[in-house]
């Protein structure tokens, strides 16, 4: 962990690594180990959590080792800092094909379409929500998160910006030397979207 990238460096996170049965899960499947993900609550924690540690399972994925993020997980030994796990574990066969993906179109994530931008396209979200939206700003991408309906927004409100750390993650590994993350005071708002922040890359 110590080769990651956080979105914002004032945010201290950690991380341990759990048995099965040391977690509780809402699933029909289980992974032999867990990454059990802490943070500090601060602004745009969640974010930076999905950051973080997408650029772990993206690595793990590289050694051929499986992993997937787990929302529907919580602790035996309780922890207030727990936010998320990632299961993770040896497996006969993690290559998927990229036409089996079922991504939203780049022209659907950004103002309009834009090749640079596949990393994003590509990147997971929680029940395949996809709820970036890129726009195109004079240096580089202004990075905005969609307002779920009510029916999905309590099941979501706490993921989906998890999600936008995913997604930015993925920008920031297919342009490591190049990418910058900041918050601007002079974003433009996009009805049924909220602001995350801008990238260059």
């Amino acid at each position: 962990m110590t080769e990651v990238c956080p979105l914002n460096e004032n945010i201290s996170y950690d991380y341990k690594i759990l048995t099965k049965e040391e977690v509780n899960l809402k699933t029909r499947w289980s992974a032999p180990y867990y990454l059990a993900l802490y943070s500090e609550k601060k602004e745009n924690y969640l974010e930076n959590i999905g950051f973080v540690f997408q650029q772990a399972a993206l690595f793990l994925q590289s050694i051929d080792i499986g992993s997937c993020w787990v929302g529907l997980a919580s602790l035996k030994k309780k922890d207030p800092k727990f936010v998320i796990a990632i299961a993770f574990g040896k497996s006969d066969d993690i290559t998927r094909n990229i036409s089996g993906f079922k991504r939203k179109s780049l022209a659907e994530i950004s103002d309009f379409e834009d090749e640079r931008l596949k990393p994003a396209q590509l990147a997971p979200s929680a029940i395949n929500s996809q709820p970036w939206f890129y726009k195109h700003s004079d240096d580089g991408f202004d990075v905005y998160r969609a307002k779920q309906n009510i029916l999905k927004r309590q099941f979501l409100k706490k993921w989906n910006p998890i999600d936008m750390g995913i997604s930015l993650a993925h920008m920031y590994v297919a342009n490591e030397k190049t990418f910058e993350f900041k918050i601007r005071d002079d974003f433009k708002d996009i009805r049924g979207y909220t602001y995350t922040g801008s990238i260059v890359i």
